[in-house]
């Protein structure tokens, strides 16, 4: 089957970028029941990526390992490897030299981020977000999930907003990355639904609320200022 991969899409990390997910065509990769809609990416078949993949059921990868690492969050089903099984809301980051062969039986969606990780990266991390409480961060109506802190200032977290949030410089030091998990957030005056995919360079003021509150998957430190 032919299909085009574009090697080249929102790949400047100092731009910003809004990408409604749900308006992606799915795009077949090489290995069967394997479709992806791409977010943003710089290169070919191997490439840095951020896309959203969808897994029919019963397929599978072959056994492969990960260069620059992954990183991934579970939006749907089951996702599975050596290491466990991997539902709805795990957040998992493999890293640089890590290798699996990813299945799944009853098919699954999942968030992913490939070859973005520091070669001095080396822990396997795994966080099952259903078992972890939100702790408040001092800011109103905004509670967090921690998933990650590196060395470099890069932050990784699931944030719940409460209906009515709202605040203008979240993020604006350091940049930002969000992916719109549930429920609808404010740019403005764009209404940003669930899997609408998010990047904010360092500097840009961001007006965000939520009138009906909202969890993100959001990654700040990691772009270049």
């Amino acid at each position: 089957m032919k299909y085009h991969v574009p090697e080249k899409l929102n790949h400047d990390l100092t731009a910003a970028a809004i990408v409604d997910s749900n308006a992606l065509p799915w795009t077949p990769s090489p290995l069967s029941g394997v479709e992806r809609r791409f977010l943003e990416r710089d290169g070919g078949e191997v490439a840095r990526a951020t896309s959203i993949v969808r897994y029919a059921p019963g397929s599978a990868f072959s056994l492969h390992v990960h260069d620059k690492g992954e990183e991934y969050l579970v939006l749907s089903g089951v996702f599975s490897d050596e290491n466990g099984d991997f539902a709805e809301g795990t957040y998992v980051r493999n890293p640089p030299g890590s290798r699996h062969g990813p299945f799944t039986r009853d098919g699954c969606v999942i968030f992913v981020k490939l070859r973005q990780m520091a070669d001095s990266e080396r822990e396997a991390r795994i966080v099952r977000t259903g078992d972890v409480e939100a702790l408040p961060t001092g800011i109103d109506g905004l509670s967090r999930i921690a998933l990650h802190g590196g060395k470099s200032g890069e932050q990784v977290s699931i944030d719940m907003l409460e209906p009515g949030a709202q605040w203008r410089d979240r993020g604006r030091t350091s940049g930002e990355e969000i992916l719109v998990l549930q429920g609808s957030l404010l740019y403005g005056d764009r209404r940003c639904e669930a899997g609408t995919w998010l990047r904010f360079p360092p500097g840009q003021e961001r007006p965000l609320a939520s009138v009906t509150g909202c969890r993100l998957w959001a990654k700040r430190g990691h772009l270049p200022g």
